[in-house]
């Protein structure tokens, strides 16, 4: 999605294998702060946690909206080797702009109704993906055209915001 995204941004970590919560949210923080258009976030597994904490710290009207994919639960975050364990709890407030949650019905890292319960604290649409694991390469998932579907759907619901 990023090479086909013309103002698509990857946040860049220092270290994608040790996750760090206050280095991981204070680098999505300054990107969406770097933005000179309305930002729309797209989090995968850890990432979903680190949009999660960095909500609240975004500068008003900033993030207009997040696609959630894959979250991990709070169980299995604090089972990864290299997570730190600040990641957990999560948030269990009201995220403050639109978001859809996708989840598969068989991913190792969350259930279906963990997710669900992530969807309703943050207030997202809960989206299933149906049994297609953790919804990475290595679960077979390349470009993933049904999920980039559903951000053209999530964007549409959005409006006509031109995003970065």
């Amino acid at each position: 999605w990023l090479q086909r995204l013309k103002t698509a941004r990857l946040v860049r970590q220092d270290d994608w294998d040790l996750v760090d919560r206050a280095k991981w949210t204070a680098r999505l923080i300054e990107a969406v702060a770097a933005a000179r258009k309305p930002v729309v976030l797209v989090g995968h597994s850890c990432g979903v946690a680190t949009i999660a904490h960095a909500a609240d710290h975004f500068a008003a009207d900033t993030v207009v909206g997040a696609f959630l994919v894959a979250p991990a639960s709070e169980e299995a975050t604090a089972r990864i080797p290299g997570i730190d364990a600040a990641f957990t709890p999560f948030p269990r407030e009201p995220l403050p702009f639109p978001t859809w949650l996708v989840a598969s019905r068989n991913d190792p890292h969350c259930t279906y109704e963990e997710a669900g319960d992530l969807a309703i604290a943050w207030g997202s649409k809960l989206l299933d993906a149906g049994e297609v694991e953790h919804l990475n390469t290595a679960s077979g998932h390349g470009p993933w055209p049904e999920g980039a579907l559903q951000f053209g759907m999530f964007l549409k619901q959005l409006g006509n915001v031109e995003t970065s």
